[in-house]
């Protein structure tokens, strides 16, 4: 080949150690490999000889391969190769260096390491040759692939296990229970290696399995739960489609099998035994049975009932839907002296019943259930049961009402006596006999204050009282005739004066309290006493009876009012009657007939208010009369308290002042007049005997007015009886005057205090041996005590005068 061509070509060498991989070498590199010009032109020679280029096809290379030397794969090669090692051959991707190796001259390919198909199928790598001394490529890279030929390694594995199945009892044959599926990890598309067939091992009496699809299926008609609910079958799967040298697998797969309805109740004894007394109420539980079923599930539920008619009229079945057990009870009251032994049929049978095992036979059981009644001590008995009696209300106290009766339904049948509940009869109205339980009136009866009576009649027996009956009893009053009809209202009619004869005035109607069995009838007629001939009656036959005039006009004048006496009778029997009367006035009345005016005052007044409240309305007047007078004189003796008291007690004037206030100049603060009126400037004086300097008389000096003010002097004798008699008087007042709060209070006067710049101004200070003070220093204080300076300047200058 001429070496001015450019590239080169390969030739992929395969190694197989049988015929039958060479003939799967062909086979692949028909179906699997890539074309042969690929990468080269596509053009062929004459010669076979392809254009320089490519040329490969896949590589193979056995798994599991267990030789000690490496394991030739193939050999790349270039027909430019002349065999002077100038060409270095290598290889590059998955495994290149590790798992492959190449010899850089050759190009042969070994495998160093054991490969496994079922980890990784096959390898990808890069081809390159290039040039040993200038390392230049002289053929550009190409991917090949070494795919690892398979071999029967793997065995067939169950990966959805574990396997559980289900098949209902009494299935036929053939009959699919479920599906096995075994996987294979070798190739599926080489040979027979992942080509798995199934068979029983262990439980083929009752099953078979298909051996492509794996199918259990039952082999017998006859799987009963009741003797075994569950089997173990084992299957086995095995590659290379069965034949000799393959390998295999197994799974056990449990088999349960599921319950029909194929087994009736039964009972486990045929003949059961309860006892219960006789005084057991209605509904008590006697006891329980049960019918054994050996299905599961719904199929065991059941219902129970009573076949015979004397169960069905005593006693009551019930099924417990719990327990699945039968509960009798008691339907009608047992009584241990009429029967004492009950036998009652009981049936259960499957509340769901599969028509296809109908044939199998019945699906019901039965049992005798004798039911033994016990004798206990039981109350007397009421015979007969009636509970309602009559009296006419008009008998005598004492009389025969009816009587009661009651036996002691015990064998022994002990004596009875009767009572009476006295809480139902607090009055004490009936009584009755405790030995024959007659009962008789005990006060007189009266069908119009109560037409029944409701009572409880007790029966015990004699020797035991604790053994009681009771029944009620309801008594009707008859009604008798005793009562007699009345006129409904207090009748009052008006008449006009200009009334004509035959004008109808008024209807009247009666009551009567009395019930007659036939319904009332009354009879209306004036009574003998009418003497006037004005008025007539019409008995209108209804109950009901109409007034009409008889006359031609009335005079107010004359007569303004009559009285018309009715006479109403009754039915009877026997007959009774009333007489009322009918008022009548005469009024004056328009053109119309309507009433304008009538002589009595009284009648329109008692038309508009009825004498009761007129009485009522006066009573009100007088108690606000007597109310307004107390409140007036109460008001006046107040007054007149306060009065007598203003011009002395000065106890509410009283003001607490703070602070300094504005001395002389603050004439706003409080009024001096209130603190002038605490004393009695005339008694001051009259008690000084004429002397001081008050002795000259009254005077319109205001200098005398200040002397007479009660001050502290600087003198032996100090005089008090002002201060006493003032308090002693005022004392007096207050003891008199009982309605005067106690206002009596202790004050105490202190100093100034020594830290004060300002001398202590109280006159109490003023007793010292020294009878002798200078104020004039009263004036250099300023404005404000201006008038204390005159005060004393003056007081000091009187002094100095008497002295002199």
């Amino acid at each position: 080949m001429a070496k001015g061509l450019q590239g080169f070509s390969w030739t992929m060498l395969l190694l197989f150690c049988t015929i039958q991989e060479l003939g799967a070498r062909a086979e692949h590199a028909a179906v699997e490999g890539p074309d042969l010009r690929q990468l080269g032109d596509p053009a062929l020679l004459a010669s076979g000889r392809v254009k320089r280029g490519w040329v490969w096809n896949q590589f193979f290379v056995v798994e599991e391969y267990t030789g000690t030397e490496p394991l030739y794969v193939g050999k790349i090669h270039s027909d430019s190769d002349e065999g002077d090692g100038s060409i270095k051959y290598t290889i590059s991707g998955e495994g290149a260096g590790t798992i492959f190796l190449i010899d850089e001259i050759t190009g042969d390919i070994h495998a160093t390491e054991r490969l496994d198909r079922e980890q990784k199928t096959f390898y990808t790598l890069r081809a390159q040759a290039r040039d040993r001394q200038t390392d230049q490529l002289l053929e550009p890279e190409s991917e090949f692939i070494i795919k690892v030929q398979d071999i029967n390694d793997s065995e067939p594995r169950f990966l959805e296990g574990p396997y559980i199945g289900s098949v209902a009892e009494l299935s036929p044959i053939g009959t699919s229970v479920m599906q096995v599926m075994a996987s294979d990890a070798d190739d599926p598309t080489y040979g027979s290696s992942a080509r798995v067939v199934y068979s029983v091992l262990e439980g083929e009496q009752h099953f078979t399995v298909d051996s492509k699809t794996g199918v259990i299926r039952t082999a017998v008609a006859d799987l009963d739960r009741e003797t075994q609910d569950r089997y173990e079958v084992v299957i086995r799967a095995t590659d290379m489609a069965g034949q000799l040298g393959g390998l295999s697998g197994s799974t056990t797969v449990t088999i349960v099998v599921t319950d029909v309805n194929d087994n009736p109740p039964r009972f486990p004894q045929k003949m059961y035994q309860f006892s219960i007394v006789e005084t057991a109420p209605v509904g008590t539980a006697i006891g329980r049975v049960k019918a054994e079923d050996s299905d599961v599930g719904e199929n065991t539920d059941m219902t129970y009932q009573v076949k015979d008619e004397e169960g069905v009229e005593m006693f009551k079945v019930t099924t417990d839907s719990n327990t699945q057990e039968a509960v009798i009870t008691v339907q009608k009251p047992l009584d241990y002296e009429s029967k004492k032994v009950h036998t009652v049929v009981v049936e259960a049978l499957n509340k769901f019943v599969d028509p296809r095992f109908v044939d199998l036979g019945t699906f019901r059981d039965q049992a005798i259930v004798r039911v033994s009644v016990l004798d206990v001590d039981e109350p007397p008995e009421f015979r007969p049961p009636s509970n309602l009696m009559e009296v006419q209300e008009d008998v005598h106290v004492g009389s025969v009402v009816g009587v009661v009766t009651a036996l002691d339904p015990d064998t022994a049948n002990h004596p009875v006596r009767y009572a009476i509940d006295r809480s139902t009869d607090a009055e004490r109205i009936f009584d009755i006999d405790a030995n024959t339980g007659a009962i008789v009136t005990g006060k007189v009866l009266d069908r119009e204050t109560a037409g029944w009576h409701n009572i409880t009649v007790l029966a015990m027996e004699e020797d035991n009282h604790s053994q009681v009956s009771r029944a009620s009893l309801r008594i009707r009053i008859l009604d008798v005739n005793d009562n007699p009809p009345e006129l409904a209202t207090p009748y009052e009619a008006a008449v006009c004066e200009d009334a004509k004869p035959g004008q109808l005035i008024q209807t009247i109607s009666v009551v009567d309290r009395d019930e007659p069995q036939g319904g009332h009838r009354f009879y209306f007629t004036l009574a003998p006493e009418a003497t006037n001939h004005h008025f007539s009656l019409l008995d209108i036959k209804d109950n009901t009876a109409a007034v009409h005039t008889q006359r031609m006009g009335f005079n107010r004048q004359e007569q303004d009012v009559y009285l018309l006496p009715i006479l109403v009778v009754d039915s009877g029997p026997p007959a009774l009657s009333s007489t009322g009367t009918l008022t009548i006035r005469v009024c004056g009345c328009d053109s119309n007939g309507a009433i304008q005016s009538c002589n009595s005052t009284a009648y329109v007044v008692s038309a508009t208010l009825s004498p009761g409240a007129l009485i009522a309305l006066l009573v009100c007047v007088l108690i606000l009369v007597v109310l307004v007078l107390l409140i007036l004189t109460l008001k006046r003796h107040h007054k007149s308290h306060l009065t007598s008291e203003d011009d002395e007690d000065m106890r509410d004037n009283v003001i607490k002042y703070n602070d300094e206030g504005g001395g002389e100049q603050d004439t706003e603060a409080y009024d001096m007049s209130a603190l002038r009126s605490l004393y009695d400037f005339s008694e001051i004086k009259g008690s000084d005997g004429g002397g001081g300097p008050g002795e000259g008389g009254p005077s319109g000096n205001p200098a005398s007015e200040l002397h007479a003010l009660p001050q502290w002097v600087q003198s032996p004798d100090l005089d008090f009886s002002v201060f006493r008699d003032y308090i002693c008087r005022k004392v007096e007042q207050a003891d008199e005057d009982l309605s005067v709060p106690p206002y009596d209070s202790f004050q105490t006067y202190a100093f100034e205090g020594s830290d004060s710049p300002v001398p202590s101004l109280s006159s109490i200070n003023t007793r010292s041996s020294d009878s002798e003070q200078d104020f004039s220093y009263l004036g250099g204080w300023g404005p404000r005590f201006r008038q204390l300076a005159a005060l004393y300047a003056g007081r000091r200058g009187e002094e100095d005068s008497e002295e002199s």
